[in-house]
């Protein structure tokens, strides 16, 4: 599954870790990523969508 937001783009970031020693470690935040299935052009489609836009409601989610 792609991590990235089909909506917004929104993707993983990679920032560095400090330890209390400061100790510099890179590692990755992930977006959390729902595959759910929308109504886009009236046609029902399954997308990979990040819950801030769920939540903000910029898809319309099918209805079973």
């Amino acid at each position: 599954m792609a991590r990235r937001c089909e909506i917004c783009g929104k993707k993983a970031q990679v920032w560095y870790k400090v330890s209390h020693s400061h100790i510099r470690t890179k590692r990755k935040w992930y977006p959390n990523i729902q595959k759910v299935k929308v109504v886009v052009d009236g046609k029902v489609k399954r997308m990979n969508v990040c819950t801030s836009c769920l939540k903000a409601g910029k898809v319309q989610k099918a209805v079973h």
